[in-house]
């Protein structure tokens, strides 16, 4: 991708190498290219003559899946190299084999070995943060254009941090590795040993004098500055999809930049609740209109379009009835179909006293069914009761452990994959 141009899903994203290893590599893949290698280079596997040579291989090979099975020391592979396991510092390591030469054995990493090596830069770190869109983006597609200020390579010393002509340093402290151990308390007597960069050379290994350092980055190599770009979120992207700018995380010398990765986070909306490619939405309608029909806009949607429905006489609507409303749902990001409308009815009746008179009433009801047949009991007891009851408290007075759960489906909170209403 161009700097600076779209950016892209994840799912459309190019496979692109790690160490000469698919990023998507799994650990199952990595313990496959691990076993095969400790296979080859089993001492039982080889003539008696080679079995010397064969045990150094066959422990390097343990020691080099070792490096990648754990997240944190592949991390570290990738940012120091070698360096951070430098067998005088207690890393693993052999002196009869370079585990640079066995990783690239057995995982292609095409990194070389020994500070004579041509080693392939390494990959910097990507950079994530979460983006909030609308459901209203989300259904439109939107294209957002921001400055960013990030680390690029000082362009007066190439990286070097130096002036023109200058040698470099070893770095006295950490013996040009550019990396340090340090030590962590992670509990009550317990003490965790980590390597990180070398805080007197910025983890370069090379140290420079004062007086020797570029006048520009003053000899930090970086300098910051403020970059325009862009991200693209094609129509009908959902919650976590991750928007990729390639090559666009802050820049160091003797690495390939990273990416910045943008985290879609949908936020709520008031009217539409969305399940996939379909969406959910309330509607209200008068009771006349549930008893005798109607024809009019319902509803305003994502894109700004009144829903227009014509309900006809005869077929009354009832109390949370679901309307589907085909082909208009989200948008599905390739071709031009799109998921469905769910719209769940809201019958408003007629505040208390609308009618003027008993006439009025009798006309009503006449004209509606009769009441339920008559039911029939040795006794009758006439009953006060309370309106507007709140269903909620039900067992609260003798404290019962589903209080105020009493109404709720159990099986809602193992699926919840159907279309849900929101409440306008």
């Amino acid at each position: 991708m161009d700097s600076g141009g779209p950016g892209r899903t994840q799912a459309e994203e190019d496979e692109v190498d790690l160490y000469g290893v698919e990023r998507t590599a799994t650990p199952g893949e990595i313990k496959k290219a691990y076993r095969k290698a400790a296979l080859q280079h089993h001492p039982d596997k080889v003539p008696e003559e080679q079995r010397a040579e064969s045990e150094i291989k066959f422990k390097a090979v343990t020691q080099a899946y070792e490096i990648l099975r754990e997240d944190e020391k592949r991390q570290l592979y990738d940012q120091f190299g070698m360096a951070a396991f430098d067998p005088s510092r207690g890393g693993p390591g052999d002196a009869g084999v370079d585990l640079n030469d066995m990783l690239a054995q057995m995982f292609g990493m095409n990194v070389g070995g020994g500070a004579g090596g041509h080693r392939r830069p390494r990959r910097g770190r990507d950079e994530e943060q979460q983006y909030k869109v609308t459901l209203e983006e989300l259904y439109k597609g939107k294209t957002v254009k921001f400055a960013a200020n990030k680390r690029v390579i000082c362009s007066q010393c190439k990286g070097s941090g130096a002036k023109d002509k200058v040698k470099p340093q070893q770095c006295d402290r950490c013996k040009g590795a550019g990396v340090r151990e340090a030590y962590r308390q992670v509990g009550p007597g317990l003490i965790r040993q980590e390597v990180l960069p070398c805080d007197n050379c910025d983890g370069t290994g090379m140290y420079y004098k004062e007086k020797d350092r570029c006048k520009k980055c003053k000899g930090k190599r970086t300098v910051e500055e403020t970059k325009a770009l862009e991200i693209y979120i094609p129509r009908g992207s959902r919650q976590g999809e991750r928007i990729v700018l390639e090559g666009e995380a802050d820049q160091f010398p003797d690495q390939t930049p990273g990416d910045i990765v943008f985290t879609l986070v949908e936020e709520p909306h008031e009217v539409f609740t969305r399940v996939g490619d379909d969406l959910s939405a309330e509607i209200s309608v008068t009771l006349a209109e549930a008893l005798t029909g109607f024809s009019r806009v319902v509803l305003k949607h994502l894109d700004g379009r009144g829903m227009h429905i014509s309900h006809p006489r005869g077929k009354m609507l009832q109390p949370m009835e679901i309307l589907k409303v085909a082909g208009e749902g989200m948008p599905r990001k390739r071709g031009d179909e799109k998921g469905d409308l769910y719209l769940s009815v809201k019958i408003e009746f007629p505040e208390a006293g609308w009618l003027p008179d008993d006439a009025a009433y009798e006309s009503i009801r006449k004209l509606l069914p009769p009441p339920a047949p008559l039911i029939s009991a040795e006794e009758i007891d006439e009953v006060e009761y309370e309106a507007d009851a709140d269903i909620e408290q039900m067992g609260g007075r003798s404290g019962h452990p589903r209080a105020g759960m009493v109404w709720e489906d159990e099986d809602d909170e193992d699926d919840q994959s159907g279309p849900q209403c929101a409440t306008q």
